[in-house]
């Protein structure tokens, strides 16, 4: 049975081992009232790691390298900073592997639950997704329960059995400003709405690429959720009847996802609305799922995109800026779906010190995050390249076709020059 306690009163430094790695939930999913005081006490306890999702606060910081190894899976948002600093260490692994990769390593766990049920029941509020299999594996579970975290409906609540220690808190979730969408997103985005059908089930990823997409849709009808993560582009959706999940073969009317990834509007409309419904990756990300599901429509963004249909999604410059993540996992599910539709959408060109420079590549400037072999439908501002089924060449003259124009030339005698 759980031990209820103040946060004053928990004694992290008697609670973690030197040496061991504590996860949390994360972006809008932090509990910031314990890892804030996690941040505050790391010279007690020693040097220990720390497993962070994609950051949307300031317990991210290159300050608490001194103490804490930070290990994740991107570096989005606040990982930013300890990406440039030298203080993350990533690992490169697809979404749908994170929860057997990270239950042998992870030894405690901190989570943001909702209060809870007239049953007893504790939601796991804004996050499932990799959460849930570790509350089962790892040796010490501690929840922040937050009177103002939603209780979205789930399969995977859990009571005071699954908890070691219980700490009450009252504040908002942590949040983080999408970036208004330039020229370019609200061009792809009106391209991406002419490959939407009505009744299409929707899967995006984070950033204002996709929320464009997102406002480009509200004259669609009957669309569905099934992603990794829900933002508030998609709660506008559901508000506007865009989005209803009635056209669903599997989980008819219902938005399922792993991560609500938005601000107070979406957790507010989350909250006890049986139209929600968190999961764990293991369903989030399955490929048998995904197959299921009747004109899937993932659409992921892209740091660049060879001639060939090989994307990096990783690194800029030899930074890392971003993640393998479930990219991979959706556009095979897309590739199964019927009239499924696998988009990666970027914008044609990028800022260089010398003027732009071309998004569409002879030759990537960083790994290949997801293979030609996963690729489908890429998408710029003008135009996009269904690379499906298509040869070598073939590929290349519809990725010219979608690059800049100013670019076109010299991809011409790049691609002249590569191997048929």
């Amino acid at each position: 049975m759980a031990i209820e306690t103040t946060v004053e009163a928990l004694d992290l430094p008697a609670l973690i081992r030197p040496g061991s790695m504590v996860c949390w939930g994360q972006a809008s999913a932090e509990p910031l009232t314990l890892t804030r005081a996690l941040m505050a006490r790391r010279a007690e306890i020693g040097r220990f790691d720390v497993f962070v999702g994609m950051g949307w606060s300031e317990t991210a910081d290159p300050a608490f390298a001194d103490q804490v190894r930070f290990y994740s899976y991107c570096a989005t948002g606040s990982n930013r900073r300890l990406a440039a600093a030298g203080c993350l260490d990533i690992i490169p692994s697809h979404y749908s592997s994170l929860p057997r990769l990270l239950a042998p390593r992870v030894d405690v766990l901190l989570l943001q639950l909702a209060p809870p049920d007239a049953e007893g029941r504790y939601s796991m509020a804004a996050a499932c997704e990799y959460l849930r299999p570790l509350v089962d594996s790892a040796r010490l579970v501690i929840a922040e329960v937050n009177d103002q975290a939603p209780a979205t409906p789930s399969l995977h609540g859990l009571t005071a059995a699954d908890i070691d220690i219980i700490v009450h808190s009252s504040r908002p979730l942590a949040t983080m400003p999408s970036p208004a969408p330039g020229a370019a997103e609200k061009a792809i985005g009106q391209v991406i709405a002419g490959l939407v059908e009505d009744g299409a089930v929707l899967q995006v990823g984070l950033g204002s690429l996709p929320e464009s997409v997102l406002l480009a849709l509200s004259g669609h009808r009957d669309l569905g959720v099934h992603s990794g993560l829900m933002t508030d582009g998609m709660a506008e959706l559901i508000e506007r009847g865009v989005i209803t999940n009635a056209r669903k073969p599997v989980d008819a009317g219902v938005s399922v996802t792993g991560l609500l990834a938005g601000s107070r509007r979406l957790t507010d409309l989350a909250h006890r609305n049986p139209a929600f419904a968190l999961h764990e990756t293991a369903y989030t990300h399955d490929l048998n799922v995904l197959a299921r599901l009747d004109r899937f429509t993932t659409i992921n963004a892209a740091v660049e995109v060879d001639l060939t249909g090989q994307i990096n999604a990783e690194e800029v410059a030899g930074r890392y800026v971003g993640a393998v993540g479930g990219a991979p996992d959706f556009l095979r599910g897309a590739h199964l779906a019927a009239r499924g539709r696998p988009i990666i959408a970027l914008p044609a060109t990028a800022k260089g010190r010398d003027g732009p420079v071309s998004r569409i590549v002879a030759t990537l400037g960083g790994p290949v995050s997801t293979s030609r072999g996963d690729a489908g439908i890429i998408v710029t501002e003008y135009g996009s390249a269904d690379l499906r089924g298509l040869s070598l060449p073939e590929r290349r003259a519809r990725m010219i076709a979608i690059a800049a124009p100013e670019f076109h030339e010299e991809l011409e005698r790049a691609g002249h020059a590569a191997p048929t």
